[in-house]
């Protein structure tokens, strides 16, 4: 029976971990106490900028590591909180659903991405050069994956405390304007080519995962259409028509498999609704 099986049941409680989204964001504060410190003396100066924040000029001599060691520097207290916000709001939710392993994945792959990205503007445009800190390219991998995982569904952000409602989609065009529209307006002072790398990067990841072509277990998500609807829609079959066990077999069992895989708070409210669904069905038989 389908109330018989353990995640249709009432989830147990666990001792809680520390997760690697907080884990992210203790690292990087350890390291810009350390960058306050070496702040104090030139030579410290020079040595975190000239070989551990990301620049053209390192990375042709051979400074690849900087591709991973600018994601942790941050140039001042407000550059890490707003990336620290970033992280922890978004960062929760993809950790939650895709696991930790493909989160870590997603999040340094954005970053590394977005900084070959900025390095390959950089070396097309000078106006792009100069030393790049901070774990922006990362969180916007995080943000655009984000807006993939909930394409139609509706979420308020709170944007300089103010609550904003939009959809996936919109959040998704919004980080995209700022991007791009910063890198057109030349050298303001932001990594917008590095912001826009990651961007594609968690669009591309999080597509690719839900989609069921990347290694590893499968999530099971219902893809929104992305063609306009016909102008006449054919009939909806009656429900009666569905059987219980088809029900169960095209709608219920993905969404128990994922909770399996990634524990009852992954799932969507359409998700719950559907289980709920399910056990009225069952009751009924």
């Amino acid at each position: 029976m389908l109330e018989d099986r353990d995640y249709m049941r009432q989830p147990s409680f666990h001792a809680p971990r520390l997760s690697f989204t907080i884990g992210l964001l203790i690292v990087n504060t350890i390291i810009f106490l350390i960058q306050l410190t070496a702040n104090h003396s030139v030579r410290g100066r020079e040595i975190e900028w000239n070989y551990f924040a990301l620049s053209l000029a390192g990375i042709k001599h051979g400074y690849v590591w900087q591709l991973l060691t600018f994601q942790f520097m941050h140039a001042n207290w407000l550059h890490l909180i707003f990336n620290s916000i970033a992280i922890f709001f978004f960062g929760r939710q993809i950790e939650t659903i895709f696991g930790s392993a493909r989160f870590l994945t997603l999040y340094f792959a954005s970053g590394i991405i977005g900084g070959l990205v900025q390095m390959l503007f950089a070396l097309v445009f000078p106006s792009f050069d100069g030393a790049v800190v901070g774990a922006s390219a990362g969180g916007y991998g995080l943000v655009a994956a984000f807006a993939v995982m909930n394409w139609m569904e509706r979420f308020t952000l709170f944007i300089y405390f103010i609550p904003v409602t939009m959809r996936g989609r919109t959040l998704l065009w919004v980080i995209l304007a700022l991007a791009i529209g910063g890198m057109l307006l030349g050298n303001t002072g932001v990594a917008n080519a590095a912001h826009l790398g990651g961007i594609l990067t968690g669009f591309v990841f999080a597509r690719r995962i839900l989609h069921g072509s990347w290694p590893g277990p499968n999530i099971n998500f219902h893809w929104p259409q992305w063609k306009f609807p016909s102008r006449r829609q054919p009939a909806a079959k009656p429900e009666t028509e569905s059987s219980a066990d088809e029900f169960v077999q095209n709608e219920v069992n993905p969404i128990l498999e994922k909770i399996s895989a990634h524990g009852i708070q992954s799932l969507t409210k359409r998700e719950r609704d559907i289980l709920e669904k399910a056990r009225t069905k069952m009751s009924k038989r």
